[in-house]
């Protein structure tokens, strides 16, 4: 057997590839956006990609298992388990129903069903057999490295009202069912650490099931109470956009755009009349340069790790964007990011001689004050943008906590006519929450070290006394 798992940092997302050599086939298993990596592996192996499959209808990216199954000729087999509400609502002439028991043969390798319902009602597992003997289990969100999925994103990403305590009672049996495996097998899961789809992910790429038992805490919980008032209890923040993904893979994604027809404009008059129109230019050169100099009411997100993410956040679906990158390969690879989430409507990029061009035809460029929190001035208000569980026991004194995601909805909670300190733990993501205060109007300064400069500052203060 031949086994390649894909990782997607944008997302936090893992995608398998399982081959059998004898027979010259494989199957993928809950496929990005990014289908040719697949192939290219596939035909590396040299192997043919026959099945596609999914453990469940995703909320946290774009699924490309319909693109490559139409790419590659393959069978696409989806889950038919959960009740008519919780079914894809598009079909293809290669797509075939899965249900709990059913079986997909790869020359010696037979991937079985199983129904693990919880994170949400159609979800399934593959329990992966070679030769007749069990190797492990792909558990998509249903089991993670220290963690198991959370069943309130329908509820409170989807706004499906009611679903969050029966979801986690099934999770609950879904996890009992699944202890009386071997604890040998293998748990490849679908999501690492950084991902919303959990409170606790781990940071590595597999693991087993007596581990998990040993060491997880849902193993350990034997009440179905007790469990389900746990695994609701501090899940954080869902990013808005998880509602339009869980749309858009139910009725079915359409393939990614090719990056490569992203056009570079250096006209000041494209430049404005696309902001007419109301797209968002999106700044997504590296902070230090933005904060150095940036067109006023530009959102800044830099590419780094959360950067999907961000945009799903603070960028609505139907708007146009406008990119400002440093080169031509920020842009396709901001473009790229941003199609992971389904966002494929960035029309054009411009590179820093648009702010020269700006500049000279009359218009401010904007500079933000870079400071360290040791230097923050006494009249500012300390916004921290940190999740609601990084400021658990760990404030700063009178300053107003308001997760950087839920920034522009929860504008009124922001004081007016104050100077803002923009503040983040550490300062990676303060510069985005400075250019969406930008936005709103407010006069801002960035925290660069964030909450442990903070913490700095407090020792400085003790060591004096």
């Amino acid at each position: 057997m031949i086994l390649k798992q894909f990782w997607n940092e944008q997302v936090q997302q893992y995608s398998y590839l399982i081959g059998c050599p004898g027979a010259g086939e494989a199957i993928v298993i809950d496929a990005d956006r990014n289908v040719e990596q697949y192939i290219a592996a596939a035909a590396a192996e040299r192997l043919r990609i026959v099945h596609v499959t999914e453990t469940h209808i995703h909320a946290d990216y774009l699924s490309g298992s319909r693109e490559l199954a139409q790419r590659t000729g393959a069978t696409l087999w989806l889950s038919a388990e959960g009740g008519p509400d919780w079914q894809y609502t598009f079909t293809t002439p290669e797509h075939k129903p899965l249900r709990d028991g059913d079986t997909i043969q790869i020359g010696g390798v037979t991937v079985q069903v199983w129904h693990t319902p919880g994170h949400t009602p159609e979800h399934i597992s593959f329990l992966i057999h070679e030769n007749g003997v069990l190797q492990g289990a792909m558990t998509g969100d249903f089991i993670f490295v220290g963690d198991v999925g959370r069943p309130d994103l329908l509820e409170n990403a989807a706004n499906m009202k009611g679903t969050a305590e029966p979801g986690a009672r099934r999770l609950f049996q879904s996890v009992q069912r699944f202890a009386a495996l071997p604890d040998h097998i293998l748990i490849w899961p679908a999501h690492g650490a950084g991902s919303a789809c959990g409170k606790s992910l781990g940071g590595v790429p597999v693991s087993t099931l007596g581990y998990e038992k040993a060491t997880g805490w849902a193993w350990r919980i034997s009440d179905e109470d007790k469990f389900v008032e746990e695994v609701l209890a501090g899940q954080p923040e869902p990013p808005f956009y998880f509602k339009m993904m869980k749309h858009l893979n139910k009725v079915g994604p359409d393939p990614r755009p090719a990056v490569d027809a992203l056009p570079r404009s250096s006209s000041l008059a494209e430049f404005e009349a696309a902001r007419e129109r109301g797209a968002v230019v999106l700044d997504v050169r590296p902070s230090a340069m933005y904060l150095r100099e940036h067109i006023r009411g530009s959102l800044h997100i830099p590419i780094y790790a959360m950067f999907a993410q961000y945009v799903g956040w603070l960028v609505d679906f139907q708007d146009e964007v406008i990119l400002i990158a440093s080169d031509e390969a920020s842009a396709k690879q901001a473009a790229t990011y941003m199609a992971y989430i389904g966002w494929d409507r960035a029309t054009m990029w411009f590179g820093e001689d648009i702010l020269r061009t700006y500049e000279r035809a009359g218009h401010e460029l904007v500079t933000t004050a870079d400071l360290q929190a040791c230097d923050v001035p006494k009249d500012a208000v300390w916004i921290d943008v940190r999740g609601r569980n990084e400021r658990l026991g760990q404030n700063i004194p009178d300053a107003v906590g308001i997760t950087l995601g839920e920034m522009v909805v929860r504008k009124d909670e922001i004081p007016q006519g104050k100077r803002l300190a923009i503040s983040c733990q550490g300062g990676t993501r303060s510069p985005i929450g400075v250019s969406v205060a930008e936005r709103l109007g407010h006069d801002v300064l960035n925290v660069r070290d964030g909450y442990l400069g903070f913490l700095t500052c407090q020792g400085r203060q003790k060591v004096s006394v």
